[in-house]
């Protein structure tokens, strides 16, 4: 393309004839003629490189200050911005070519948007999906590395779901994507906040910067629809500028409220209460997945599909791998693998499974390595408020040392009387609730989740897959 076009006057430049054949930020991708974008992240800046980059055959640079580079050099105020809308750009705008649909929040946000996709998909709206577990082009899965990808990879997949005749798009959208723009000027037709709680302040920082971040998306939307069972959701509707919606369980009055709950081991009842009343079926147990629930059928209300094929389709679902996921025993408990791997989460999933647990409930967590630390004695404190029994383990240590993580978590007991157990190797751990399980126990196997892998030391990957090594276990039994 040549550099006039893909700028679309978002830049000026004396160059603009120029033919590009690549763009990138990155300098390993560098060629002959490519567009190289100067962006600092946390370790890295790219202005460091840009002359470099030029040696190596860069046509020009796209830089936030003048580097000396004369008209080699396109200067812009944000190089993260200029970025992904020229990745747009050079994608032919795949963003503007399908309807939107963001999910974010903390915990939810992978339940509600696979809720979202097969309702859409059950009524015959081919719809693509992003998230944390996979990519899904209709029904074509493809791998992803990050919950919301990069800015190229983000429009690269878009592309393709606009050439594949996706109608729509449904998508996590992380606070990472937000705050590094990966998303660019994607435009959603309907935005969900699910909740906030502790995550990722070793990024963040505050609560309130990590709130700020969730917030961005509520600028990018026509209608919001916001969980005002949550505190942050409360102050949102309170913030937002757009249209909005609320949904909640508990609270009294919202235009989306779920009543008369029943919670079981084999999924949920209740009534949803909008401009009708509508009873609602899900295989899925757990009662935060009746809030993730309302939020989906709400979406799916707003966008004008027919209520009784929402409910159908609904009704149809078996849920979502690694979220409450029940792993087959053939024994007397039950094992779920779940990936609640914040106190929140924890809280959530534990409290849920309490409600039908007929002897004792043991939660088997620990917590990752390199990422928010104040969070794991409230992990742990989070646990023990519903457990009656737990494994402290390792999860993804990555380069820490994981008796170190666990010392961390153990803080979080100093002052109950839970018994619990201390198994750093997570195989062995597993292998441990096993051999202690009785008849009418439920084991939580928090923080893996969908993850078939282990992050350890100099982030060496190994496989992991959770469902394998029950099944490994129980043949030791």
């Amino acid at each position: 393309m040549k550099l006039k076009d893909l700028l679309e006057n978002n830049a000026v430049t004396s160059v603009g004839d120029m033919e590009i054949t690549s763009i990138t930020d990155d300098t390993r991708k560098v060629k002959q003629g490519s567009l190289f974008f100067c962006i600092k992240g946390g370790n890295f800046d790219g202005h460091n490189s840009a002359a470099e980059m030029l040696e190596k055959g860069a046509a020009a640079v796209v830089c936030e200050y003048d580097l000396g580079l004369g008209d080699k050099q396109i200067i812009t105020p944000d190089t993260r911005q200029l970025y992904s809308e020229i990745c747009a750009s050079w994608f032919g705008h795949p963003e503007k070519k399908m309807t939107f649909i963001g999910v974010t929040g903390t915990n939810g946000k992978t339940t509600t948007t696979n809720i979202i996709k097969h309702i859409l998909m059950s009524t015959g709206h081919k719809t693509g999906l992003i998230g944390t577990i996979q990519n899904e082009i209709g029904n074509e899965i493809l791998h992803t590395e990050n919950t919301t990808p990069l800015a190229y990879e983000y429009m690269e997949v878009l592309a393709k779901m606009a050439e594949s005749g996706c109608e729509y798009v449904v998508m996590e959208v992380s606070s990472f994507a937000l705050v590094q723009k990966r998303i660019g000027s994607t435009h959603f037709k309907l935005a969900v906040f699910t909740n906030l709680t502790q995550d990722h302040l070793d990024y963040h920082k505050t609560m309130e910067d990590y709130y700020q971040a969730k917030k961005l998306l509520f600028d990018m939307c026509d209608t919001a629809l916001i969980n005002i069972d949550d505190e942050y959701g409360q102050r949102l509707y309170d913030e937002v500028q757009c249209r909005k919606l609320s949904f909640c369980i508990d609270k009294r009055l919202a235009d989306y409220k779920a009543d008369s709950v029943q919670v079981k081991s084999t999924g949920n009842r209740f009534v949803l209460l909008s401009h009708k009343i509508t009873p609602v079926n899900s295989r899925i147990p757990g009662k935060f997945n009746v809030s993730n629930m309302t939020a989906a059928i709400a979406v799916c209300m707003e966008l004008g599909i027919d209520t009784e094929n929402i409910v159908n389709a609904v009704e149809n679902y078996n849920g979502v791998k690694g979220r409450c996921e029940i792993i087959p025993t053939g024994r007397d408990f039950t094992v779920i693998c779940d990936y609640a791997h914040t106190p929140d989460a924890i809280e959530n999933i534990l409290s849920s499974v309490r409600e039908y647990t007929d002897n004792r409930l043991i939660c088997l967590f620990g917590c990752g390595g390199n990422r928010d630390s104040a969070k794991r004695p409230k992990m742990a404190q989070a646990a023990a408020k519903y457990a009656d029994r737990l494994i402290v383990t390792s999860d993804n240590p990555r380069n820490e040392i994981p008796e170190e993580i666990i010392k961390d978590i153990l803080k979080g007991l100093e002052n109950t009387d839970i018994p619990y157990d201390v198994v750093v190797d997570r195989k062995k751990a597993i292998f441990h609730s096993l051999q202690i399980a009785e008849k009418g126990d439920i084991i939580v196997l928090a923080g893996k989740g969908h993850e078939d892998y282990q992050i350890l030391a100099g982030m060496k990957h190994i496989h992991f897959d959770e469902r394998e090594i029950v099944a490994e276990g129980l043949k030791l039994l």
